[in-house]
């Protein structure tokens, strides 16, 4: 079984701190997906250096090879003790899942991973060891498609101690919660930012400790395959519609002309809806066979500009209530945000003379600049893209 792993997290600033002493890294390579949660001491900037050096101490060893034995080792001769409490450096979870489903996971004092399968929680078993006198708990088990898991600070059990909850929100509580979440959540990030807002509203907007929920969905490989633009000839245009259709998965259809030449290549109705979802676009088509039918520049850019908020962490409430609209914009960038694992782009040349000055250079048309910004921040999620044109 191969599976591609959707990871994500958000985090909350203690109240009136800068800087968050959680710190979370994402580590992607062929073989798996290794994720990193870091508690720092306290709060603060001292705090953020702490859980810094953790991640990045940790996440670098693991990269190259090292034991786990021999990366708590590194931490605790490299971080400073505290002096009044004589601990060192910071809590941390390491969850590391390879592309065929087997998972390991490492925890030291930080509360316990949240394994979600089939709408039930799921024990994960441990085994307590020591190493360099710290007492670490380990677990190695097979995730299942459709699995998730959720790692979190200590701000996220303690969220709401003190005012609205006397003892704070507690590990049983936040694990029903994230279940009754992952019922409609449909990706990482939308899971975090739903748990995430409610911790917040736990602590009434005023964070009383640094808060980090990081969370990983178990998906089996998507494909989405987006046609935009007609070739620069017209005699490719059964070409192109033809390895358009031949590949599996979603398919989108971007572009009216590109929509036009797919409905005669293929002798399908063309169906243009009359419902104008947003008025500054233009409204969707139908056609058999083909999973969204769109305009193309004007569209593609509001798809682009949903794509680059995600890509630079701006998945809270009010991005997701964009993306969940009702227009060919939001549809397109919600199957490639949360739908799609493999990209492939059917890119027509031809210029469009109510797009751009048809003197321009091909790779300066909108289009063309379009198509390339979609494949640098898709790639930067971590998804893999192809580009053909025609």
């Amino acid at each position: 079984m191969q599976v591609t792993i959707d990871a994500s997290y958000q985090s909350l600033n203690k109240h009136n701190e800068e800087l968050c002493g959680d710190k979370v890294e994402i580590f992607h390579t062929p073989e798996a997906c290794i994720l990193i949660l870091a508690d720092g001491m306290g709060s603060g900037v001292k705090a953020n250096i702490l859980a810094t050096l953790t991640s990045k101490i940790l996440g670098t060893m693991l990269l190259n090879g090292a034991e786990i034995d021999e990366c708590v080792e590194t931490i605790v001769k490299t971080l400073p003790l505290c002096q009044i409490r004589q601990v060192a450096y910071s809590t941390f979870s390491i969850l590391q899942i390879s592309h065929g489903g087997a998972a390991y996971l490492i925890e030291f004092d930080n509360p316990s991973c949240i394994h979600i399968r089939e709408n039930r929680l799921v024990p994960i078993p441990y085994e307590a060891r020591s190493i360099e006198g710290k007492t670490i708990r380990e677990s190695r088990f097979q995730v299942q498609l459709k699995d998730a898991l959720i790692l979190v600070s200590d701000g996220a059990v303690h969220a709401g101690a003190g005012n609205l909850l006397n003892f704070g929100w507690t590990w049983e509580n936040l694990a029903n919660y994230a279940l009754s979440v992952s019922l409609h959540a449909t990706s990482a990030s939308r899971m975090c930012a739903l748990l995430i807002k409610a911790c917040d509203e736990l602590y009434m907007k005023l964070p009383g400790d640094d808060t980090t929920i990081a969370a990983v969905k178990i998906n089996a490989p998507q494909v989405v395959n987006l046609l935009t633009g007609p070739p620069l000839n017209s005699e490719d245009d059964s070409r192109l519609i033809k390895e358009f259709m031949k590949h599996q998965g979603k398919r989108i259809i971007s572009g009216g002309t590109s929509a036009q030449i797919a409905a005669r290549i293929l002798d399908r109705p063309l169906k243009t809806s009359l419902t104008y979802t947003d008025p500054s676009l233009p409204p969707m088509a139908e056609m058999a066979g083909i999973d969204l039918v769109t305009e193309g520049v004007l569209t593609l850019s509001r798809a682009l500009s949903l794509i680059k908020s995600y890509s630079d962490g701006k998945a809270d409430e009010a991005f997701f209530n964009l993306l969940d609209q009702e227009n060919g914009g939001s549809k397109i960038a919600r199957l490639l945000i949360e739908d799609c694992t493999t990209l492939n782009l059917f890119v027509g040349r031809a210029i469009n003379e109510a797009h751009q000055n048809p003197g321009l250079p091909f790779d300066l048309s909108i289009r063309m600049h379009l198509v390339a910004q979609l494949e640098k921040y898709l790639q930067s999620l971590g998804k893999a893209v192809t580009v053909t044109y025609y």
